[in-house]
């Protein structure tokens, strides 16, 4: 080998991806990336600058935020919303084999028996809306709300259905619904974030932080996740030793070294540390703040059955409320314990049911009659429901006990919606007469995605966000807007 030829193989050894990533200026792969992520448009200066800064959607919108109130594990909508007079007739009978053919189910096998609810059912009202007394809540509200009884998803587990219904996709790694929100309208406050995650009864949901995680979006549009007992947020108050003054100055030397990576990179990622470490200094002050339940009235503690300083749904409800006054942009509310299987008598779906409901229904007519009566619900999204339905039969599994539960069901669920839009004591859709499958007006979940998205004054179609070469959006490729909900 020739003198020459080693000096080249040196001089290629050197050029390590570092020094080609800050050799290559403004034409870095970190800099392509940030204007791919900006669109090259001038949103680029809002999204380096503040990215959490206010936008406007594609047309005027109906609604300027969202409260979705998850109940995971997929709450017995035969038992609540959907009345089956004709399944009640037929309880015990096997269930006939055209419903069972080339079917799976989540626990069940062989022939299991029909089961029609043990619930009473009265209809409630202008409307005439059809609700079960294990909802006595909600009949107050039924003035307020629409039913759609014709919801319907493509997978039977928990955590692939939650995924799919907030994220587009059964699989983890996709941006979720508050994320979407927030990338595209930003937040009302820039002292807290604008998509915040409240749990309550102790368990988070199946699909776990992937339902209110960026995916491939930059991380300051995903959820924050607080607490209604304890400590608001983890990790935002300052640590043992070290007082407001001198977080400052170690962020503001942060910040200074950050920036020197920006312009050096161009990574966005470091733009939105940059962002997320600048609010978590502001949310020391005002998360304490919105978060702190006693500076309500007793009468608003008491409509809500919140008690501070306990972890609760009722709680959470009112915090949402709260949450929205003060400019979030997206609150979701998750709810464990809603998968009626019968497998131990919290799990039934007569006195267990009662009981769960009797926790929920009541802070969630709380909430939307607070935010009719505060000039709110007309311009905020409130969706109640869970990720999928209950079978029209008993489980496999407990069939022969005393306690009455329901397997998984994909193809037939409930939800309720109110606010921001959308019509009042309205039903949409039905199942069949016996609730095996839906007979008019399916509703997928891409098309309830459609739909809020519409209402929230976004083309479902158009907001996108670039990512390995092709534009991802929430919906995939399908979905529609429902506009017969919308008034």
């Amino acid at each position: 080998m020739n003198l020459i030829e080693e000096l080249r193989r040196e001089k290629l050894a050197l050029q390590t991806r570092r020094s080609f990533l800050r050799s290559s200026g403004s034409l870095s792969l970190g800099a392509i990336a940030l204007n791919a992520l900006n669109g090259g448009d001038t949103q680029a200066a809002l999204l380096a600058d503040n990215p959490l800064a206010p936008r406007a959607p594609h047309f005027k919108p109906r609604a300027k935020r969202m409260i979705y109130l998850h109940m995971s594990g997929g709450p017995p909508n035969l038992d609540i919303f959907d009345y089956k007079p004709e399944l009640v007739k037929r309880t015990g009978q096997d269930c006939p084999d055209e419903f069972l053919k080339g079917r799976r189910f989540a626990f069940t096998t062989g022939v299991p028996k029909l089961m029609g609810t043990p619930r009473n059912f009265s209809q409630h009202g202008p409307g005439g809306l059809w609700m079960s007394d294990a909802v006595p809540n909600f009949h107050k509200i039924a003035g307020d709300v629409t039913l759609v009884r014709s919801m319907k998803t493509d997978e039977f587990n928990h955590a692939p259905a939650e995924l799919l219904l907030y994220t587009g996709s059964p699989r983890q790694g996709r941006p979720s619904m508050g994320t979407w929100v927030t990338y595209g309208l930003g937040s009302e406050n820039e002292n807290l974030p604008g998509f915040m995650v409240l749990i309550s009864s102790g368990v988070q949901p199946s699909g776990g932080q992937g339902c209110w995680g960026s995916g491939f979006i930059p991380s300051v549009f995903q959820g924050v996740q607080c607490r209604s007992k304890g400590e608001p947020v983890l990790y935002v108050s300052d640590p043992s030793g070290m007082n407001r003054d001198t977080r400052r100055q170690t962020l503001d030397a942060l910040r200074d070294l950050n920036e020197l990576q920006v312009k050096e990179l161009g990574h966005p990622e470091t733009v939105t540390r940059i962002a997320q470490y600048e609010l978590a200094y502001r949310m020391q002050t005002s998360v304490p703040e919105v978060m702190d339940i006693t500076r309500e009235k007793p009468e608003v503690l008491e409509t809500y059955g919140a008690q501070p300083g306990e972890s609760s749904f009722a709680n959470n409800c009112l915090l949402a409320r709260r949450l929205i006054e003060q400019g979030v942009r997206f609150v979701q509310l998750f709810d464990w314990g809603w998968d009626f299987h019968g497998t131990g008598p919290g799990e039934d779906i007569r006195d267990g049911l009662t009981s769960k409901m009797a926790r929920t229904d009541k802070p969630v007519a709380a909430l939307i009659n607070d935010l009719k009566e505060r000039g709110l619900l007309d311009d905020t999204l409130i969706v109640w429901g869970g990720e999928f339905g209950r079978t029209p039969f008993r489980e496999g599994r407990t069939a022969g006990g005393a306690v009455l539960g329901r397997d998984h069901y994909p193809d037939c669920f409930s939800l309720m919606l109110a606010g921001g839009g959308f019509k009042k004591g309205f039903s949409y859709g039905e199942t069949d007469e016996l609730g095996f499958s839906t007979a008019e007006n399916p509703v997928h979940v891409h098309d309830l995605q459609a739909t809020l998205l519409h209402q929230l004054g976004f083309n479902h179609e158009h907001l996108t966000y670039r990512f390995q070469g092709r534009d991802f959006r929430l919906t995939d490729v399908h979905g529609k807007v429902v506009k017969d909900l919308l008034a």
